[in-house]
């Protein structure tokens, strides 16, 4: 693996390939934790996971080191993003090297929470990574892990070991996916069965929060809508995000029910906002492949009073939609009501542009990866202008996601994309902090 380091990266303690600290800036800011809680009168609170994918190497030799570092590349983003939605408080991320990675948390977590945010992590770097070079194939990664919760006296460098030497132990076995250092394979509390039945009581209790991240016009800088995600506080394992908890209604073949209940409840919370303001929702392959999707979705528009043409759907690109002719006839009948289509997620999947072709689109929505680089990468730049350029021809706009600093801003704004979100701008609000916002916009 070609991962060698510039001065510049040497100077900052980050990977070249991945943009991530070293193990030593790793230390550095754990003790940096230690020294804080211990000046408060406070214990330490650390908990870590390493991460090995195992027998990386054979993916150097079947594809190509290119496919390799750029699925190491992905790799990052995946951990990086699922931090930023999942852990609340200080985190870090790290590259350890050879096909290894450090998760690390700053904060007072029970052990069931940190096992289920580590199969929770493992699953979402298991979801295959389709090359961009040509010929590369798809890249498919079995993630172990070993877990730790830290003495509130052990060193970093202490806590490093013994998350390695625990993990090789693991990727050793094969019947092993997740261990503690302690030894332990498994952990009391729910098991992923409650889990899945504790989600369909916290929908019939009505207890998933509908959150909503702002979407900005970028010639503008206005507020022109939202994006509807969900969080569940689950009593025992904390919070639960987005993308966590549709894996867990997707195990539990609960996601009919979980989008209905997010659609129903983001719709209800919209119906008071200016006339200028659109809503998206998220619409699922289950959604689509329903024969009365278009007229659920026409009859939760007229019980909520939401008015139609202010809402976008946003068909993920990473999901198979069956009976593609089908799905763009139901789409078609909402089109036809007022209501524009977006294709979410343009660049993480297969770039299947039958989609493009059959479906009654307005938008295209890129997906993060496709904006990382397009800053200070000339590739990725290119491959973002390419992108824009289809779309003008398609006559379709552009939303450019994970957008997360000034520079990226400027350049999709600069390049002629319509609408920008991501953590620059914000973090995904309550209802009521998001019409505070829009007030003072």
């Amino acid at each position: 693996m070609a991962r060698s380091m510039n001065e510049n990266d040497k100077a900052e303690g980050r990977d070249r390939l991945t943009g991530l600290i070293g193990a030593d800036a790793a230390c550095a800011q754990i003790a940096g934790w230690q020294s804080a809680a211990i000046a408060a009168g406070e214990k330490p609170a650390v908990h870590a996971m390493m991460l090995g994918l195992r027998r990386f190497e054979t993916v150097n030799r079947a594809f190509g080191e290119a496919v390799g570092n750029q699925a190491l590349a992905e790799v990052a983003a995946r951990l990086l993003f699922f931090a930023k939605t999942e852990m609340v408080d200080d985190w870090l991320v790290a590259c350890m090297g050879e096909g290894m990675f450090l998760v690390a948390a700053n904060k007072h977590c029970s052990r069931e929470r940190w096992h289920w945010l580590a199969e929770e992590l493992s699953q979402s770097l298991m979801v295959p990574i389709r090359s961009r070079q040509t010929g590369g194939g798809t890249v498919r990664l079995w993630p172990r892990a070993a877990l730790l919760r830290a003495m509130s006296d052990e060193q970093p460098e202490r806590m490093l070991d013994r998350l390695s030497r625990t993990l090789e132990s693991v990727k050793r076995d094969q019947a092993q996916r997740l261990v503690w250092v302690d030894g332990d394979l498994r952990i009391s509390g729910r098991t992923t069965s409650q889990l899945e039945a504790d989600l369909l009581a916290a929908i019939d209790r009505d207890e998933i929060e509908i959150l909503f991240q702002p979407q900005y016009d970028c010639a503008s800088g206005r507020i022109v809508g939202a994006e509807a995600l969900a969080r569940w506080q689950h009593p025992e394992l904390g919070r639960i995000g987005a993308g966590a908890l549709f894996s867990i209604a997707e195990r539990a073949d609960h996601v009919g029910q979980l989008s209905y209940h997010i659609a129903g409840a983001a719709l209800t919370a919209a119906a008071s906002w200016p006339d200028h303001l659109r809503l998206s929702l998220n619409v699922t392959a289950a959604d689509l492949g329903t024969g009365n999707f278009a007229t659920a979705t026409g009859l939760l528009l007229h019980q909520t009073g939401f008015p139609p043409e202010q809402l976008t759907l946003e068909i993920t690109e990473q999901l198979l939609v069956t009976e593609l002719d089908r799905s763009a006839e139901r789409l078609q009948t909402l089109v036809d009501r007022g209501v524009r289509i977006a294709l979410d997620d343009f660049g993480a999947g297969f770039s299947n542009f039958r989609y493009l072709k059959s479906l009654p689109l307005q938008y295209l929505k890129l997906d993060r990866s496709m904006v990382d680089g397009i800053a200070d990468q000339p590739r990725d730049l290119a491959v973002f202008r390419g992108i824009l350029a289809m779309a003008s021809a398609l006559d379709l706009q552009v939303i450019a996601e994970g957008v997360e600093s000034e520079a990226q801003r400027e350049v999709v704004a600069r390049e002629g994309c319509s609408v920008w979100q991501g953590f620059l701008g914000s973090t995904p609000l309550s209802a009521a902090d998001f019409a505070a916002l829009v007030a003072r916009s």
